[in-house]
C-alpha cells in the first residue's frame, strides 16, 4: 500500500513540477503577453513548494514502504516521462514522435534492472 500511495503522490508532484517549469513558455508564443523573469521565477517556485510539499513526504513513504533511494529515483523518472509527455503534447502543443514511447520504453527496462534482485 505503502508504494502504491508514493507513486500516486510522485505523480501528483511531478504535475506541479511539470508546470513549474514549463508553463511560462507559451507566454512566449507569438501574441502572449511578456512577464518580467522574476514574476515568472515567483509564480514557479510557489508552485514548486507545493511539489515540494508532496515530493519529500511521497518518498519518505517509499522508503518506509521498503523502497530504495535507486528505486525511488527509477519511479520517478518513469513518472516523468509519463507525465512530461502528455503535458508536452496537451499543452504545450508539441506533435507526437515515436521516440517518447521508444524513451519511455527504455525508462521500463530501467525499472526492471533496479528491481531485479526483488524478482
Amino acid at each position: 500500500m505503502g508504494v502504491a500511495i508514493t507513486v500516486a503522490m510522485l505523480v501528483a508532484s511531478n504535475l506541479f513540477m511539470t508546470f513549474a517549469w514549463y508553463w511560462h513558455l507559451r507566454l512566449q508564443k507569438p501574441g502572449a503577453s511578456a512577464w518580467p523573469l522574476i514574476a515568472i521565477i515567483l509564480v514557479s517556485w510557489a508552485i514548486a513548494l507545493v511539489e515540494y510539499m508532496i515530493a519529500v513526504p511521497a518518498n519518505r513513504i517509499g522508503a518506509n514502504a521498503g523502497l530504495n533511494v535507486a528505486q525511488l529515483k527509477i519511479i520517478q523518472e518513469v513518472v516523468t516521462v509519463c507525465v512530461f509527455v502528455p503535458f508536452m503534447i496537451l499543452f504545450m502543443g508539441e506533435k507526437w514522435r515515436w521516440d517518447y514511447l521508444w524513451a519511455l520504453l527504455c525508462m521500463v527496462a530501467a525499472v526492471y534492472f533496479v528491481n531485479r534482485a526483488n524478482l
